[in-house]
């Protein structure tokens, strides 16, 4: 159901704080031009904590509009409290979205019952299909292997899991207990060859808001099992990978797409723009891989 590239689409603002509306249509269009498989507006990329709920539900109309139905639009639904994840997932289900991302509850540190709880009461509420979002490095917390296969069995709209962990072993073991129709999707570009290599479907990218037809390339390469083309484009990109998360995302994507005049540069508190070291080295980077001039 969810195999491919789906972009994290960030969310750009204007200079007053504002949406920007008419350069998030632009962007999701881009998306649609280089051909991944869907996106993914208000996740973290998305800078979906700073947002309100008005603005939540505002970002994902839009792109569904955008989108027109030529790719999928999997909404980032997901909360620390129960309730707001449902309410925002039945939004975007009257949106029109295709699916759920439901990140790992993040800050109040549920046991994997409450996170059993917490995960099958959204899916109950909605019809569209979930993908879970397991993060340990912003939840503290990861959705265990068991856990996992427990809400697959329970919820037939569970249907995948995004990986953003950085184990391998994990995809090996999600697969091996999930058998071959849960979707796995890696939540690290420099990670989608290796995890692909075990299992995974594809990946949930923060390089395709940059490099969309580059991603989707690579990403179908490894799914036919081309992996020596996937491996050319995976090293011609790496470095760039690496340095999207120079520091906090998305800082430093939307620093990148300033710089290629995508997007203003524009974020909301806490977040802020990157140091001048680390622009310098993004700029580097972009260059070294024939992305900037």
């Amino acid at each position: 159901m969810f195999t491919g590239t789906y972009t994290a689409i960030v969310t750009p603002f204007k200079k007053n704080g504002q949406i920007d509306e008419a350069a998030l249509e632009a962007l999701v269009k881009a998306q649609v031009k280089g051909r991944v498989d869907g996106v993914v507006p208000v996740g973290t990329t998305g800078e979906s904590p700073t947002l309100g709920f008005e603005e939540h539900k505002r970002v994902v109309e839009l792109t569904v509009r955008a989108a027109n139905g030529r790719i999928k639009v999997m909404a980032g639904t997901g909360a620390n409290s129960t309730e707001e994840a449902i309410e925002l997932t039945k939004s975007a289900e009257e949106c029109g979205a295709d699916g759920s991302l439901q990140v790992c509850p993040y800050y109040n540190k549920p046991t994997q019952e409450g996170l059993y709880q917490h995960f099958s009461a959204i899916a109950r509420s909605t019809r569209l299909p979930i993908v879970l979002y397991s993060i340990p490095g912003r939840s503290v917390i990861s959705i265990a292997v068991d856990t996992v296969a427990r809400l697959a069995k329970d919820c037939k709209n569970i249907v995948g899991i995004k990986e953003a962990g950085g184990d391998a072993d994990r995809v090996s073991q999600l697969r091996q207990k999930l058998g071959a129709d849960f979707n796995i999707l890696s939540g690290d570009d420099s990670l989608t060859l290796p995890f692909m290599s075990v299992g995974a479907d594809g990946v949930i990218s923060v390089a395709s808001n940059i490099i969309p037809g580059e991603i989707a390339r690579m990403v179908k390469a490894a799914n036919a099992g081309k992996f020596t083309a996937a491996q050319k484009i995976h090293f011609q990109y790496y470095q760039l990978f690496k340095d999207l998360f120079i520091e906090t995302s998305p800082g430093p994507v939307k620093a990148a797409m300033a710089m290629l005049k995508q997007i203003g540069e524009n974020y909301r508190l806490p977040l802020t723009k990157i140091d001048k070291d680390n622009r310098a080295q993004l700029r580097k980077t972009l260059k070294s891989c024939g992305i900037l001039k």
